[in-house]
């Protein structure tokens, strides 16, 4: 039987240098964007409202490109623990091409039906639909950027690279973070300087990586079974990331039904769950690398005793977020807001949002380990079910029976719940570690 409680101190090195530097790129972008928020949450509860249901839609488009970066790490991971890193970089290299194309058309399609969603979102055509609208049409045109990011962060995770992703992500947000209030006030553009000042870190950090790829690969071709491969790791992944966005986009339609005031305090629990959630995943992202390395190099046994070592964790991780928030329950949205009734719609959100932090700490890790692992089609069922059997009803039944703004983040905490439950399973039984590179060739 193997000891899981004495997990190897190289392995524990790597993991923390890892994680540490997926902590750093993770905290990056949603550092920007709570900045942002607060930027734009001073401008009043309108247009805070407006930049939570187009950031939403903005989510939504860019969700096509989630394989580039997740499914990229555990497939370049396996090549570099079986000691093949050109075919790890040439992962890396077909994601590029991928995310180019794809995020063209994504931009495309969010252009064109930006007027319709956005006001199926906001429950109609008016002020906060209008808002929203010039947010997005803006913002939207930085996908290409956002799926190019994604992809070099996702191969240079596979191979372990922890300083470059750390350098290109902190540039390209350090400068939009400080172009954001600079064109939202003294240049006057206001929401529409938030979208400006996000396409412009997408656009930068999309350049950037798209050089490190080519200093590591100066002939780029066309390698078709390499796309076949991601591709499919892509449709599981898709429909996964499809189960996320149908119960978030029906909470931001269900708070925005709510009021104004309550889709405001929805969008500052929203963003600060995301913040917290993308560091909490930057033991996933550990996971997913040493993982995937494990399994490439043949060592099912490490890989399993990896999978609980990052769940110890992400629990750890977990209830130190939760004391943080528990303590700032007053602070923070005072931060976000001058509001009190959106103030008050947050405090009611509040209890949710700090107990569910162990428990998603927990979820994050174990997602990581799946994904370094291949077993994207578990991951891809047991998310539908959790979000469309659990979140989505709960949230729809809050609106129903005016539960408020605390009955959606009742269904978030439920979700939580059926995941963890489901993942926990899963990693017990231990099938998904499977050894060897021949699935990367598939």
């Amino acid at each position: 039987m193997v000891d899981l409680s004495k997990p190897p101190a190289l392995n524990t090195g790597r993991m923390l240098r890892l994680a540490a530097s997926a902590f750093v790129v993770l905290a990056a972008e949603p550092s920007f964007i709570l900045i942002d928020t607060a930027v734009v949450g001073h401008l009043g509860p309108l247009p805070l409202g407006a930049l939570g249901i187009g950031g939403t839609l903005l989510s939504l488009i860019a969700m096509i490109g989630g394989f580039l970066d997740y499914g990229t790490t555990g497939r370049a991971a396996r090549w570099y623990g079986a000691g093949q890193r050109d075919r790890a970089v040439e992962e890396g290299t077909t994601a590029s091409v991928l995310a180019l194309v794809l995020g063209v058309v994504a931009a495309a399609g969010g252009e064109l039906f930006a007027g319709p969603l956005l006001r199926l979102l906001a429950g109609g055509a008016g002020p906060m639909a209008s808002a929203a609208e010039t947010w997005f049409r803006i913002a939207v045109l930085g996908v290409p950027g956002i799926l190019l990011v994604l992809a070099g962060n996702g191969w240079m995770r596979g191979v372990q690279d922890t300083r470059r992703p750390v350098r290109i992500v902190l540039i390209a947000n350090a400068l939009s973070a400080a172009a954001s209030p600079i064109l939202v006030y003294p240049l006057g553009l206001g929401l529409a300087g938030s979208a400006v000042a996000n396409v412009g870190a997408q656009v930068v950090g999309g350049l950037l990586f798209l050089r490190a790829a080519s200093g590591e690969r100066r002939r780029w071709r066309p390698q078709w079974a390499v796309m076949r491969g991601q591709l499919a790791v892509g449709r599981e992944l898709l429909l996964r990331e499809a189960g996320f966005q149908a119960a978030f986009l029906t909470a931001a339609a269900v708070a925005a039904r709510m009021g104004t005031a309550q889709v405001a305090a929805h969008q500052i629990g929203l963003e600060l769950w995301e913040f917290t959630a993308l560091l909490l995943d930057s033991f996933a992202i550990a996971a997913q690398s040493l993982v995937g390395a494990a399994l490439g190099s043949g060592d099912a046994r490490e890989a399993r005793r990896t999978a609980w070592q990052v769940a110890r964790y992400g629990l750890a991780a977990g209830i130190a977020f939760s004391v943080m928030l528990a303590a700032g329950w007053w602070l923070i949205p005072v931060a976000f807001t001058s509001s009190a009734a959106v103030q008050h719609q947050a405090h009611l959100l509040w209890p949710f949002f700090v107990g569910l932090q162990p428990a998603a700490g927990v979820v994050f890790a174990l997602d990581g380990v799946l994904i370094g692992a291949g077993d994207v089609g578990f991951l891809r069922t047991v998310t539908l079910v959790a979000a469309v059997g659990v979140f989505v009803p709960i949230t729809l039944a809050a609106l129903h029976w005016h539960w408020g703004i605390g009955g959606v983040w009742a269904g978030l905490a439920a979700f939580i719940g059926a995941r963890l439950i489901g993942m926990l399973a899963r990693t017990a039984r231990g099938r998904w570690a499977v050894t060897g590179t021949a699935a990367q060739a598939a």
